[in-house]
């Protein structure tokens, strides 16, 4: 039900020229939506919906009745999107921008005012929407993310059957890898259904395990009670509850990545990897050939870039999208993931030349492939060890991650394989423009500069 609203603008002049006329600020709650429109559009220019559905059709039907073309609002938690959809259904060009970007004036802090200001803001051209992918995107993320949810939740199942063993004194983490995994849950189901003998629980192991079954039987002998023994069964009950849950998301994710075209030009078969390693799937991957569904998509293969897995590649296109059209250039992209340095100066003096704090998916899971460059034999290991000797560990994972970021972006607008060859190459026309800058310096000065030679 709409609510009218007592106008509190102070109706002074615009001192910056109109450049969306038909523009209409919103600011969102979880309870109540707040409206401005353009003051000679309605006799009440700001007026208060509610958040049901219903509520949101009418506050559509109004901005339209109001020749509303374009709209803008926050990002207020999880309670734009509903609205931000209708909108988008509508017709309605939607901005969502960054709340840092519409910090309120002294002397404005208000739900009403709050809206008036986004609508002249949005009305003079100082909002910049945020980057959205396309919708058949935004499913699959949101897929993603679930799965995401439900691997932290199937993990702390993991650490309470860890918990439950250590209190019965059974070191079962210290001979296998993952308790979870074949041969874990064979021996814990043994346990559960009553076998106390440490010798033939440690037959149950898998060919695979590499540990002596008598080390394995040693660490099988525990204090087994009742109330652990009942922490370990709810345990286990829960872990293989989200397994199944992960495995149904694994489906539909596979429907409907299925459902994306293929990448113009893409080839039908992958070029060969240029990494020494062969592919190998990671435990959480889901049950589809993920990788060979990426490279469909996204017309190249990530995965070959060092650093890169098929789990990041996917995090990466899922919250960017194959179409790197909307980025002006990779510095425009690694500056939205947050990965380069923002230069603050007062005064002539430079304050902070820190990167921004972004909370990025995709940059995190850059960050993750550029920590595991560090005992890496290639180019980006180089360069990881290189920055950290340089600046530091945290210095050197963003300016890896940022590396990375630029490789990423000219994979997916070029289409071209991963090739080390080429980051050599760039290296060496920075060495020439370095040695002609020093030349050009020394010449300056009245000096020459002479190679030294080659022993």
């Amino acid at each position: 039900m709409a609510r009218k609203i007592k106008n509190k603008g102070k109706g002074s002049a615009r001192m910056l020229p109109l450049l969306h006329a038909d523009a209409a600020g919103i600011d969102i709650g979880a309870e109540e939506i707040f409206v401005a429109v353009p003051p000679e559009r309605a006799l009440e220019p700001v007026r208060s919906f509610g958040t049901f559905t219903r509520d949101l059709h009418e506050l559509a039907d109004w901005l339209k009745e109001c020749a509303v073309r374009t709209v803008a609002m926050e990002s207020t938690g999880v309670y734009w999107i509903p609205l931000y959809q209708i909108l988008e259904t509508r017709g309605f060009e939607v901005f969502l921008v960054n709340a840092q970007h519409v910090k309120n004036v002294p002397g404005r802090k208000s739900d009403v005012s709050d809206c008036q200001w986004i609508q002249y803001l949005h009305s003079v051209g100082l909002l910049k929407a945020s980057f959205r992918p396309p919708d058949e995107i935004c499913v699959i993320r949101s897929l993603w993310r679930h799965r995401e949810s439900l691997i932290q939740m199937a993990a702390e199942h993991t650490m309470h059957i860890q918990k439950a063993l250590s209190q019965m004194n059974l070191q079962l983490h210290h001979v296998l890898s993952e308790i979870t995994g074949l041969s874990g849950l064979a021996i814990l189901d043994a346990i559960l259904a009553g076998e106390r003998d440490p010798v033939k629980l440690a037959t149950l192991c898998n060919g695979r395990v590499k540990s002596p079954r008598d080390k394995v039987a040693k660490s099988l002998e525990g204090d087994y009670r009742a109330e652990h023994l009942f922490a370990l069964r709810q345990s286990l009950v829960g872990y293989r509850f989200y397994q199944r849950l992960i495995a149904e998301v694994d489906v539909e994710l596979q429907l409907k990545m299925g459902g994306l075209p293929r990448a113009e030009g893409a080839p039908e078969q992958m070029p060969a990897r240029t990494k020494t390693r062969f592919y190998q799937r990671a435990g959480n991957e889901p049950a589809f050939d993920l990788k060979s569904e990426l490279f469909r998509i996204a017309g190249v293969d990530l995965t070959d870039v060092p650093g890169i897995s098929a789990i990041t590649a996917h995090t990466i296109i899922m919250e960017v999208g194959q179409d790197m059209s909307r980025f002006r250039n990779a510095s425009a992209f690694a500056s939205w993931l947050g990965l380069c340095p923002e230069k603050q100066v007062s005064g002539g003096k430079v304050l902070s030349t820190r990167s921004r704090k972004v909370k990025n998916r995709a940059a995190i899971a850059l960050r993750l492939g550029a920590h595991c460059l560090y005992h890496a034999k290639n180019y980006l290991g180089e360069f990881y060890r290189k920055m950290k000797w340089r600046l530091g560990a945290p210095e050197a994972v963003t300016a890896t991650a940022h590396k990375l970021a630029r490789i990423v972006y000219h994979l997916l607008s070029t289409k071209q394989p991963y090739s080390e060859s080429v980051l050599a190459k760039c290296d060496q026309q920075t060495n020439v423009r370095a040695e002609m800058r020093l030349r050009k310096q020394a010449a300056n000065f009245g000096y020459t500069l002479t190679p030294i030679p080659e022993l």
